[in-house]
């Protein structure tokens, strides 16, 4: 289970206003007017940061409306574990060669789908099987050492 703190950390790293990051007085701005609240930049930098743990039930339905995720968010971890997914997945569209691969997958029939899955497959096990020779390489004595 994740703190508050690192859900409000996790809506800003993964979403982005114009590539980058929104600052504290925008989403203060964006929730005092989805909320007809106040609410200060301080006071989301405390929600981020974890000096803050306990914000009302308006507060956390404005950051959820402000970053356009369900208020369960902040409440469920199925909710959150499924919308963390979901922002992993937009974040790597963001990624124009990651993009390019899901939309050539697109035009491909379920076979070819299929190969390029099974590609992506070995080119993962082979990266993952390379780097942990280096680990172990990196770790082994020097000659002469023991």
């Amino acid at each position: 289970m994740s703190s508050l703190a690192g859900k409000v950390d996790k809506l800003f790293t993964t979403i982005r206003a114009n590539g980058r990051e929104y600052t504290y007085e925008e989403v203060a701005r964006g929730c005092s007017e989805l909320s007809g609240g106040t609410f200060s930049k301080t006071y989301v930098w405390q929600l981020r940061t974890g000096q803050r743990t306990n914000p009302t039930k308006r507060h956390l339905e404005a950051l959820a409306a402000f970053f356009r995720v369900p208020a369960a968010y902040f409440f469920d971890d199925d909710t959150a574990d499924r919308v963390d997914s979901q922002l992993a997945l937009a974040s790597a569209m963001g990624n124009a060669e990651v993009r390019d691969i899901a939309l050539r997958a697109m035009s491909m029939d379920d076979s070819g789908r299929k190969s390029l899955a099974r590609i992506i497959r070995e080119v993962s096990m082979m990266h993952a099987t390379t780097g942990a020779a280096r680990g172990r390489q990196a770790n082994r004595p020097a000659d002469g050492e023991e």
